[in-house]
């Protein structure tokens, strides 16, 4: 099988807008929580979420947002963004210069993009009250590109002027997941020599308070504790919005441009539950076989695996699951596989989890540590067994794994392997 690599990152996060401030908040378990100014209301039952610093995209008109100095945007570019497209857009800029591309790298027919995003629920309300409030003429032009769940894609790819395969992703938490396993899949069928991989979502009110709703946000109001996942008193997700950009390139592109990629894209596997709309199989069934899958797409052994990157999010329900999928696939290796969960200190990042998460372990895997998983009082006991490192370790490991797990019963195993 031809190899794929991970060449490039760009991460717009909770925990840093940049490689350098991730791979410390992730080495120094620095979490990206706060008392979230517009959930302190009486009606408003959580309190925290984990928000993008430095951005301010809380304006109808995107000329009046604001953001680093270091990224030029034209005004007609931002015309068309919603806030995770403009997370994206930024992203995007870092993952490039990171992996050294240049314009003729970027933009021909060998070179695709596959985006997930859940859309901007933020900007399509705005449109559709201004629609019925003031009639469908006085919309902006712009409004349905810069607010439907293809906003990403579409304008990634028609500003970074991309001329291979496009498309989006909607499993939910799955959605990046599965967009940089159909990426590896491109490249491995020789369809194209390179793929940039985006997950992206505003982390604002409309996007992270509907989940109050289904009872799954946390409601404690502390910041250092409130995303617990694996912890006995975990009582639900804390969102986050941000991006994340992976450029995955094929073993001759790598060696054509000589580059020193982060890590291999070792190859993927995916599964469904087949059991509910909206909470995973009590026994972890699809996760179990989406990583046997995995691990069987690369020809690779339980034994060989060193870390894995669980999905969960801090739900009661939703973690004990993985957990009974983990120890299904690992056995007696559940003993000595680390397990953490980075939502500890991200939050919950929605269809962008899957993306982010695999930067991580692509950044891990190069600079030698095993993330930790921040925040735990009391592990719960059905995790008993399994080894869960509390703070982050110096490891020089070989191979990573990264779950992701979306509603339907969507579940996602990416394998990532030690360049």
């Amino acid at each position: 099988m031809p190899k794929v690599f991970v060449t490039g990152l760009g991460f717009i996060t909770s925990i840093g807008n940049d490689r350098a401030t991730v791979s410390r908040s992730l080495r120094e378990l620095n979490h990206g929580m706060q008392l979230y100014p517009p959930f302190q209301k009486p009606e408003v039952p959580v309190k925290v979420a984990a928000p993008i610093r430095d951005f301010n995209v809380e304006s109808a008109d995107p000329e009046d947002w604001t953001f680093p100095s270091a990224y030029r945007i034209r005004r007609d570019v931002l015309r068309s963004l919603s806030p995770n497209s403009l997370f994206a857009y930024c992203a995007m800029q870092q993952a490039i210069k990171d992996a050294a591309l240049n314009d003729g790298d970027i933009s021909n027919e060998e070179t695709g993009l596959y985006a997930a995003s859940g859309g901007s629920p933020h900007l399509l309300a705005r449109l559709v009250n201004q629609m019925h409030a003031q009639g469908v003429m006085r919309c902006p032009p712009l409004g349905i590109v810069a607010s439907i769940a293809g906003t990403v894609q579409f304008n990634l790819v028609a500003h970074f002027k991309i001329r291979g395969a496009s498309t989006g992703f909607s499993s939910a938490c799955a959605s990046s997941s599965h967009a940089m396993g159909f990426a590896y899949d491109e490249i491995v069928l020789g369809r194209q020599s390179r793929m940039f991989v985006i997950g992206a979502e505003d982390g604002n009110v409309e996007t992270i308070l509907p989940f109050a709703g289904m009872r799954a946000l946390s409601a404690n109001v502390d910041p250092a504790t409130a995303s617990r996942p694996f912890d006995v008193a975990r009582d639900g997700f804390v969102g986050t919005g941000g991006a994340a950009v992976l450029v995955l390139e094929s073993e001759d592109e790598v060696r054509r441009r000589g580059v020193t990629p982060y890590c291999e894209v070792a190859g993927w596997g995916q599964a469904s539950d087949g059991h509910n709309v909206a909470i995973s199989h009590p026994e972890g069934t699809g996760l179990r076989i989406a990583m046997e899958r995995a691990l069987r797409s690369c020809g690779l052994r339980v034994q060989d695996i060193d870390y894995v990157n669980a999905h969960a999010t801090s739900t009661p329900i939703g973690d004990l699951s993985e957990v009974k999928a983990l120890k299904a696939v690992l056995g007696p290796e559940a003993a000595r596989v680390a397990v953490s969960s980075t939502k500890a200190l991200t939050g919950h990042g929605l269809s962008l989890a899957g993306a982010m998460e695999s930067g991580f372990c692509a950044l891990a895997l190069r600079e030698g540590f095993i993330p930790g998983s921040a925040h735990i009082t009391q592990l719960d006991p059905a995790c008993a067994g399994m080894n869960i490192p509390r703070t982050t370790e110096t490891a020089s490991c070989r191979v990573m794994l990264n779950n992701s797990s979306g509603f339907g019963g969507a579940n996602v195993c990416v394998v990532l392997r030690r360049a």
